[in-house]
């Protein structure tokens, strides 16, 4: 009889130890990070929230197949907001962490501070490295990305087609449409970095106007009109019936029939065809073998008017401007299809990256780390937020606004003009219609409110910074646009 094998003990106990503790050790890997950002998209401009909505969705024909993509592989947070509804503003803050009245960047001419503090800082600290591609804006700043060891990057607005990148500040032509390049650019970053931690900050050009899609979205959702909804006829309460200046926002119509407004369709084409480029993203990182361990967040620096409150662009505390789209998918700490509502903001991106990354939170950071809402262990989220816009002054229709926003209501105040001050009940009065400011039967919460208001102010340390445009300053700007006409 053969003799059976002796068992070697050492082996055994590591084979088991190996086959108990590799899945946790993978699962403890550094995760990579992806976001990506459209520009000017509001929060309901996607397939997922209008199949949702129903009978209440304003573009019930609007289809985005790789967001949807993302909010059924991860968690949509259904009430996601920017604290300043402008472009730089808006980037400043998703970088920092920090509300604008602190971080440098109080309007869209003003770059970006050199030594500012942000989610790359965080980052390359712990051994990632980092990349900043597409569009940055920041007035016109030129060179290399503060704080990011690569950039490929493009000055100011740049143009949708054939438009000049800066690698690492090089000038460097490009060919085809804008997000396309930059997306080329980020896939490439991806299959360099595949085998060590990266970070990917990609900003897309759409949806920002002139909206000139590629050749493949140019003919998408012909001839498709928008559902009117209560508010397209509810004037903003500081433009005035004087007022003649038009509103922002090509395309956009107030007049309806049928119960349908026409609409921009190339606002929605351009964010389709950057929805192509965010499904480009997600197969590469299937094909690389990295979609389990890479964050992937979608969102947006600032909602979109179109036509309520008699408005287009963005800039005001309505919710069509301060609401935006957020989707995060991360397999091995979110489950598929999540929905949450808490109030999250632009403001916890940096310190959410920070957290899941391995590194100290910065001090300076005023977000936080969505990872207990990931687990559902949260306990003492934010119940209300503050919202601030400044004045700037080569676009005066739009005053300096500071606004609390909770669940359920909204006190929006405007310095210098007491008069325009609003309360609304949004548990009642989704669209903003109704202002109670006055109403003797809603003092009770305007006191609520104005407590509520108050505490934010401290908490977040508001004031109108030094660095913002001044009232003094709108005459001036005048006077050089008709100069620069005459000339």
């Amino acid at each position: 009889m053969t003799p059976a094998p002796r068992c070697n003990v050492a082996h055994v106990v590591r084979l088991t130890l190996l086959l108990v503790l590799a899945p946790l050790l993978h699962a403890a890997r550094a995760p990579n990070f992806l976001f990506v950002y459209t520009d000017d998209q509001r929060w309901d401009a996607m397939g997922v929230v209008q199949r949702e909505q129903g009978e209440r969705g304003r573009f019930p024909w609007f289809k985005t197949p790789a967001m949807d993509r993302v909010a059924a592989e991860g968690v949509r947070f259904r009430n996601a907001f920017v604290v300043n509804s402008l472009c730089a503003p808006s980037r400043a803050a998703f970088m920092t962490g920090r509300y604008n009245h602190l971080n440098g960047v109080a309007n869209n001419h003003t770059p970006f501070p050199a030594d500012s503090v942000t989610h790359a800082t965080a980052l390359r600290s712990v051994g990632y490295t980092t990349a900043y591609i597409g569009k940055w804006h920041m007035g016109n700043q030129s060179g290399k990305r503060p704080t990011f060891d690569y950039s490929a990057s493009f000055v100011g607005q740049g143009r949708y087609v054939d438009c000049p990148f800066e690698i690492n500040g090089q000038p460097t032509p490009s060919k085809g449409w804008v997000d396309d390049v930059s997306t080329d650019y980020a896939i490439a970053f991806m299959e360099q970095h595949r085998d060590r931690p990266f970070s990917i900050t990609l900003g897309f050009k759409a949806c920002h106007g002139p909206f000139d899609p590629p050749e493949r979205a140019k003919d998408r959702f012909a001839d498709a009109k928008a559902r009117a909804v209560p508010n397209l006829n509810v004037r903003a309460i500081y433009r005035t019936p004087n007022d003649t200046t038009p509103v922002a926002g090509k395309g956009t119509a107030l007049v309806t029939a049928d119960g349908e407004t026409r609409i921009n369709l190339g606002y929605f084409r351009c964010i389709s065809a950057a929805d192509d480029n965010l499904g480009r993203l997600l197969d590469t990182l299937d094909r690389l073998g990295l979609a389990d361990d890479t964050v992937v967040v979608f969102s947006s620096d600032n909602g979109y008017y179109h036509g309520e409150h008699g408005l287009g662009d963005k800039r005001s505390a309505y919710d069509e401007s301060l609401r935006i789209p957020l989707l995060v998918r991360y397999p091995r700490l979110i489950a598929k299809g999540t929905l949450r509502d808490d109030l999250v903001l632009n403001i916890d991106v940096a310190p959410t990256f920070a957290d899941l990354g391995g590194a100290a939170v910065p001090a300076s950071m005023q977000g936080r780390s969505w990872r207990p809402l990931f687990s559902g262990k949260a306990t003492d989220w934010r119940q209300s937020f503050l919202a601030e816009y400044f004045l700037e002054a080569n676009y005066p229709t739009t005053p300096t606004v500071v606004a609390v926003r909770t669940q359920t209501a909204k006190l929006i105040k405007y310095p210098g003009h007491d008069e325009w001050t609003e309360l609304f009940d949004l548990a009642r009065d989704p669209y903003e219609t109704i202002n109670l400011v006055r109403d003797p039967a809603h003092q009770a919460l305007l006191a609520r409110m104005s407590a509520e208001f108050d505490a934010q102010v401290a908490a977040t340390q508001f004031r109108i910074p030094d660095y913002a445009d001044k009232p003094d300053d709108v005459a001036a700007a005048k006077q050089a646009k008709k100069k620069k006409k005459a000339e």
